[in-house]
């Protein structure tokens, strides 16, 4: 496992005041109702609920964070987005584009109690393979990690970038 996994410099960032919202009792930014015992999320970027699973509020923290406070245009973001790798069927979490479609940040989240390990890394890499994109992001809620690629090295960041980084 790289050693930059073993650390977490993004923690300081993720519990600053100015983004509290990785907080798991901020999930009222997002409507939810419960249906058959189960309870639903409305996921405004798919414009429909979704079932609330640890890893789903995650996802949903993570979108909130990228549209409302990294400033990316929510229409530029894809949620479960589905490409091939080595031919088989595989799905990002979230994909960032630039506004001429280039793919610029995968997003991979994780349940909470899912640790960010050097295989989580490796499933981000395999994204990477297939679309190219200048960042990685990798989450479980308490634990994020961000990384700058140019398809040959990653390089740690201790910031999350916003949307006029990613561009470039």
């Amino acid at each position: 496992m790289s050693d930059f996994l073993r650390s977490n410099p993004l923690k300081r960032y993720l519990c600053s005041p100015k983004t509290k919202l990785m907080s798991t009792t901020q999930l009222h930014w997002f409507r939810t109702e419960e249906r058959e015992g189960k309870t639903y999320v409305f996921d405004p970027l798919r414009k429909r609920m979704v079932l609330l699973t640890p890893e789903e509020e995650v996802r949903q923290k993570m979108l909130y964070l990228l549209v409302e406070h990294l400033k990316v245009p929510a229409g530029l973001v894809a949620v479960e987005y589905s490409m091939k790798v080595n031919g088989l069927d595989k799905r990002a979490d979230a994909v960032v584009f630039g506004t001429e479609g280039c793919p610029l940040m995968v997003v991979e989240c994780k349940a909470p109690n899912v640790e960010i390990t050097q295989a989580v890394l490796d499933q981000a890499l395999r994204y990477h393979s297939a679309l190219r994109p200048s960042f990685l992001l990798l989450s479980n809620g308490a634990v994020t990690y961000c990384f700058k690629t140019d398809g040959q090295t990653l390089q740690p960041l201790d910031h999350l970038p916003d949307f006029c980084e990613m561009k470039g």
